[in-house]
């Protein structure tokens, strides 16, 4: 089969530093973390996170609407709307029989769930919200995308745990080579910020303790790195063939030029000791894009500031591209997003197609001894890409990764 090239032209983010696109570039270019005490954590064993701030989601999305969403929901939207007008689309003129919508999450709204179990124990079945299921279902974003922008196409809500957002963009490029839509509105969304998540990542020893100064926590590749961060936030795409967008006089911000996949089978929460697997996620996309693994010309990394899952990319990193092109790792900003992670670094990844900048890694000097890898630090880099990878692994084995390239 001939596949058709697939366009990138619209672009939402909602993230810790920024309530849209452009502010969340600013913020993650700027490489200092917003992490910070969170009051609804009080007691928990970690009591901070990188969180979305200064908007009023409900006045965002409106109020009529706003009482049946969870906070995931909501990321959703915003980034939606604001991935649509940036592609130049208004739903009100397109045939929404012919547009699709897959956004992932990885939680969905199991914090609205526990909110709802509180008020079920201490208040009575009467005190619970009527929308309370609506609340906490996982494809609600994709449902409520699709009823605001009348998208009657396919409606789906991959979840693939923090490579969730790749997965979404990789069902959406295949639901367009296949003819089963011609715009597809793709990414991915999660708001964990609450008690039990949190005490979930500390007892798992996932999660970093707190240790001086918040925004200095989270240590992508550092030799003192010491777990993750959390974060929250959405990344939303329209994807189109780019002889559509062609032809509709629209300029794309970038090219989906492959995807790959695998499980590594292997364990819950830790990467195959090898790599051989996830590697293999790496190689399929490369073969998909066409491309020999020296013309990759930069790598967003998953780097969650975790000890073993940095050294297990780190050395996939220094196997697959011995050339040493210039890494980035945007946790150290923004925290793990956890199921938007990966739209949300492919979303930058296209932002340093486009700009030919690559943000640095946050509170890094230099990668940790034994990582033959070339992080950028300090200060981002200055260079034309015109190809480049991001990675997302997942627990439960889930390694996904898009290749994508400058038009």
């Amino acid at each position: 089969m001939n596949t058709p090239a697939i366009a990138v032209t619209g672009l939402g983010m909602i993230t810790p530093v920024g309530n849209d696109t452009e502010s969340t570039w600013d913020g993650v270019c700027a490489a200092v973390s917003p992490a910070r005490s969170v009051p609804a954590l009080e007691g928990c064993a970690i009591d901070f996170a990188c969180v979305v701030d200064g908007i009023d989601l409900d006045a965002a999305v409106g109020r009529r609407t706003a009482f049946r969403m969870g906070r995931y929901v909501k990321f959703a939207v915003l980034a939606a709307r604001e991935a649509v007008a940036d592609a130049g689309l208004d739903p009100a003129g397109w045939d929404g029989s012919r547009v699709a919508v897959v956004v992932g999450t990885s939680s969905g709204g199991s914090a609205h769930l526990t909110d709802q179990a509180l008020v079920l124990e201490r208040r009575g079945p009467e005190a619970t919200s009527p929308a309370g299921v609506l609340l906490t279902i996982p494809n609600m974003p994709a449902a409520e995308i699709a009823i605001e922008m009348r998208a009657t196409g396919p409606s789906m809500a991959p979840c693939t745990a923090c490579s969730s957002g790749v997965t979404a963009l990789s069902v959406a490029r295949d639901l367009l080579v296949t003819g089963q839509c011609d715009v597809a509105v793709a990414g991915a969304t999660e708001s964990t910020v609450f008690p039990i998540a949190m005490t979930g990542f500390a007892r798992s020893g996932a999660g970093a303790r707190a240790d001086g100064d918040l925004s200095r926590l989270s240590r992508p590749f550092a030799a003192d790195r010491a777990g993750l961060v959390m974060g929250e936030g959405a990344a939303v795409m329209v994807l189109e063939r780019a002889a559509d967008a062609e032809a509709r006089g629209a300029a794309p911000r970038a090219l989906l030029a492959g995807t790959g996949a695998t499980t590594d089978a292997h364990h819950p929460t830790s990467p195959h000791p090898d790599g051989r697997i996830a590697r293999a996620a790496v190689e399929a996309a490369l073969r998909d894009a066409g491309w020999r693994a020296d013309e990759v010309e930069h790598v967003n990394a998953h780097g969650t500031a975790t000890v073993h899952n940095d050294a297990a990319e780190a050395a996939l990193i220094s196997r697959v591209y011995p050339h040493r092109p210039p890494v980035t790792a945007p946790k150290g900003v923004l925290g793990h997003c956890m199921g938007a992670a990966g739209a949300i670094e492919a979303g930058l990844t296209i932002l340093t197609l486009q700009r030919g900048v690559i943000p640095p890694v946050a509170n890094l000097d230099a990668p940790a001894p034994g990582f033959e890898i070339d992080c950028v630090t300090k200060v981002p880099l200055v260079r034309p890409v015109r190809r480049a990878v991001s990675h997302s692994f997942g627990f439960g084995g889930h390694n996904a990764v898009v290749a994508l390239q400058r038009p």
